[in-house]
């Protein structure tokens, strides 16, 4: 019975733990995105192509891929991955959502197409 009531109390304390580990690994990530850089918009929930079609939006031209990564870090302090930002772009551009390809890597918002 001592053994029995040896190993609750391990799982008890492995399980409180635990639940502090989290909570400090947490508690890091909140502090890591308010200290972005100078400047950069703190991001809530805004996906990947939203902060594309914002930086697109409100440069009023189409904009070679390189530029939209280098504007989207700036503005968001968001590091976009090349390949995966064309390719939901390039999905988006097929489907006629927001946005149009208007040279190679380069993409411009649909006119008159706002969300």
């Amino acid at each position: 019975m001592a053994n029995d009531i040896r190993e609750d109390l391990i799982d008890i304390l492995e399980s409180v733990s635990k639940a502090q580990l989290s909570t400090l690994r947490r508690l890091r990530r909140t502090t890591t995105k308010e200290l972005a850089p100078s400047g950069a918009k703190r991001v809530k929930s805004m996906s990947q192509v939203d902060m594309t079609y914002d930086i697109l939006r409100s440069a009023g031209r189409p904009l070679h891929i390189a530029e939209i990564i280098t504007l989207v870090a700036k503005r968001y302090a968001v590091q976009l991955d090349r390949e995966s930002i064309v390719s939901a772009l390039a999905k988006r551009v097929a489907r006629k959502d927001r946005f149009l390809r208007t040279g190679p890597n380069t993409f411009s918002v649909l006119p008159a197409n706002g969300r």
